[in-house]
């Protein structure tokens, strides 16, 4: 029996993608950096969103016996990489204190495994209640 989430883990879980990406996307807005700099740090968050949600979707998918391509699964777990890479190595260059090249990286893991978990909790309550709507016609 597939069990809905948790309004607490839901809760949790929509407050760290938030916390994640609104503390990175404040720290962008006032941020000395120059706007192409801001551009790049924002680019590598929304690839990195995706990326996640992704490799999620096809990690799931897999455990469920849905047909998932090699090709996709790949392109998915290597996205999610580069995205990382990409943030090291802007971080690693960047003329920022340490204190916030640190507050960066959190928010960026921060709104890495919310965008993961909101992903998780959104398909379980889907199963669950695809689960309830078949139990009901037998």
């Amino acid at each position: 029996m597939k069990q809905k989430p948790s309004m607490a883990f839901i809760a949790t879980s929509w407050v760290g993608l938030l916390a994640g990406v609104v503390g990175y996307l404040i720290g962008l807005w006032n941020a000395t950096m120059q706007l192409n700099e801001k551009g790049y740090y924002f680019t590598i968050l929304m690839y990195a969103l995706f990326a996640a949600v992704s490799v999620q979707k096809c990690v799931r998918d897999r455990l469920e016996n849905i047909p998932v391509t090699d090709m996709y699964y790949g392109i998915s777990w290597v996205s999610m990489l580069i995205a990382i890479v990409l943030l090291i190595i802007g971080l690693w260059n960047a003329t920022l204190l340490p204190s916030e090249k640190g507050f960066y990286a959190f928010a960026f893991l921060l709104s890495i495994f919310g965008a993961i978990a909101v992903q998780k909790n959104t398909r379980d309550s889907q199963a669950a209640a695809k689960e309830a709507r078949n139990s009901d016609f037998q």
